[in-house]
């Protein structure tokens, strides 16, 4: 916002307005003990009392990223969201999700009422209490340190190892869906902040950038991190930004028709898996049934039916058992 203050108030609130005086966000912490305010060197912003006591802190209220020694948790936040562009800071399409057993990623598409996975991290055996970040010098070499993403059952989700003291490292979910670890390098004064991990690689490791439902944009065919093609009713074409699926016929229509694809996936398909067993006549149905419905993907081993309200990103696999069929209004 411009030209919007932060005041720290007699009363011990903190309050952020915008340049009329209206309140955009406060911390509710008026008449509480509130003595003071401080930013910890860890990032952690504070309003304590007169014994130290935390009555309110910016580690409880994580946004898009996690810093150093600051948790998604049991009773308190339990996932990161994505803003929504570079120049709106509000939520956006993807999510980092804390449940029960198991590290998710969500995606809500544009036409799709509902969220779905399009990434887990392998699941717990023991109910999760918090996945926190942390850094610690590597004990074997002293140009390294290690950062990861611990969850309280053992182990960790996450892991950057970077060839410098990475004190001040974050977690963040971008815009885009990934899931990045920056890392501060104090040694230079020029591109010091450094991205020491990125889960969705142009290697493929730890999984592939075809992964991410908006890598090919609106539309388009992506494999080894690549948009590939244009997948129209005509065939495989160049893909460029422009590609889009074609304009499906009004709700109501009946003159439409499917053009098959083989061996590919939806974005969602490889985590979410799905709906089933159904039989592939019958998951067309679905979606002829549905107006919305963009076209729909079905894997003949498992059975499993995914209806896409958005096609986006399509993967090239090598199982031709995976197949896609495309919605388009007939001439």
């Amino acid at each position: 916002m411009k030209n919007a203050t932060l005041t720290f108030g007699e009363d011990g609130n903190l309050v952020l307005a915008d340049a009329g005086g209206r309140i955009a966000w406060q911390t509710n912490t008026a008449n509480k003990g509130v003595v003071g305010f401080e930013v910890l060197p860890n990032g952690n912003m504070v309003l304590h009392d007169s014994k130290g006591n935390f009555i309110w802190q910016s580690f409880d209220s994580p946004t898009d990223t996690i810093l150093v020694g600051q948790s998604l948790r049991v009773g308190g936040a339990t996932r990161l969201v994505s803003r929504a562009s570079q120049n709106e800071n509000s939520d956006g399409a993807y999510s980092l999700v804390m449940e029960s057993k198991r590290l998710v990623m969500y995606y809500k598409s544009p036409n799709s009422l509902k969220q779905y996975l399009y990434y887990t991290f392998a699941p717990s055996q023991d109910r999760l209490q918090n996945a926190t970040l942390n850094y610690n010098p590597d004990p074997y070499d002293d140009s390294a340190s290690e950062v990861t993403f611990d969850l309280s059952s053992g182990g960790w989700s996450v892991h950057a190892r970077p060839k410098f003291n990475a004190t001040l490292s974050f977690l963040r979910i971008g815009i885009d869906g990934n899931l990045r670890i920056y890392s501060y390098n104090n040694k230079v004064d020029y591109m010091a902040w450094d991205v020491a991990f990125t889960l969705f690689s142009r290697d493929g490791f730890p999984e592939s950038e075809c992964q991410l439902p908006e890598r090919c944009g609106k539309f388009g065919l992506c494999e080894d991190s690549q948009c590939v093609a244009c997948p129209l009713p005509g065939g495989l074409l160049g893909w460029s930004k422009n590609c889009e699926p074609v304009k499906p016929p009004a709700c109501g229509s009946k003159n439409f028709y499917y053009y098959k694809l083989e061996g590919v996936d939806h974005s969602m398909s490889k985590y979410a898996g799905g709906s089933g067993p159904v039989k592939e006549d019958e998951c067309g149905r679905k979606c002829s049934s549905d107006c919305k419905c963009m076209g729909y993907f079905y894997n003949k081993e498992t059975s499993k039916c995914s209806i896409a309200y958005d096609l986006q990103t399509l993967t090239k696999v090598s199982n031709s058992t995976h197949v896609g069929y495309i919605k388009a209004p007939k001439k």
